[in-house]
């Protein structure tokens, strides 16, 4: 099996890279359109910034490339805020394959602190990446936006209010905490996505 990384300025490639080696996979890091339409599964990681990413994926021709694969696409972090369709982080249009804005936290008591780092629950857990056993499980998340709850969220968390933890599209799966850094959950649903 074939699976390629997509490879931009994101901050997370080689803790995912690293985490699919323990599952016995080495996937190709990668920036180039034909490895990326022939894998078998891709991955579209991020931590960063969601404007400055944008640009970099538009100079490099990735943006359409991303768009039309068929094949299962798991998106992670800031990669799932990536493919709604809008960011409130630097004001930009973004992917457009999730019909739905990221919008950013804001607290409403002095407990709420943002980013929203650190580990909490997965709560209406559904379709591909997930099995009934991670209802309820406890899953790593860094992040200052959000994707609201909609029609295609797959798993929902609760940080300040209800948010979208994960969604699900077709071909395309994300995820707003990171399943590299999640211990026995975490790779339960990497196993998961690399079973599609």
């Amino acid at each position: 099996m074939k699976v390629a990384i997509v490879k931009y300025n994101a901050g997370n490639i080689y803790s995912v890279d690293y985490a699919l080696r323990r599952l016995g996979v080495t996937p190709v890091v990668t920036d180039d359109a034909g490895e990326l339409l022939t894998a078998d599964k891709v991955i579209f990681p991020g931590v960063g910034e969601a404007h400055t990413t944008m640009r970099y994926l538009k100079e490099h021709g990735l943006e359409d490339v991303i768009r039309s694969l068929r094949q299962p696409l798991l998106g992670i972090c800031l990669g799932m805020q990536l493919m709604c369709r809008y960011s409130e982080e630097g004001g930009v249009d973004c992917l457009g394959i999730f019909d739905v804005d990221v919008k950013r936290f804001i607290p409403r008591k002095q407990a709420d602190k943002v980013p929203h780092t650190g580990w909490n629950t997965l709560t209406s857990v559904r379709g591909g990446l997930f099995d009934a056993a991670q209802e309820g499980r406890f899953v790593y998340f860094v992040h200052s936006y959000y994707v609201p709850e909609n029609v295609s969220t797959a798993a929902v968390t609760d940080y300040i209010h209800p948010f979208s933890a994960a969604l699900h599209k077709d071909n395309f799966y994300a995820t707003q905490f990171h399943p590299e850094k999640s211990g026995d959950t975490g790779e339960a649903i990497l196993k998961n996505f690399l079973k599609l």
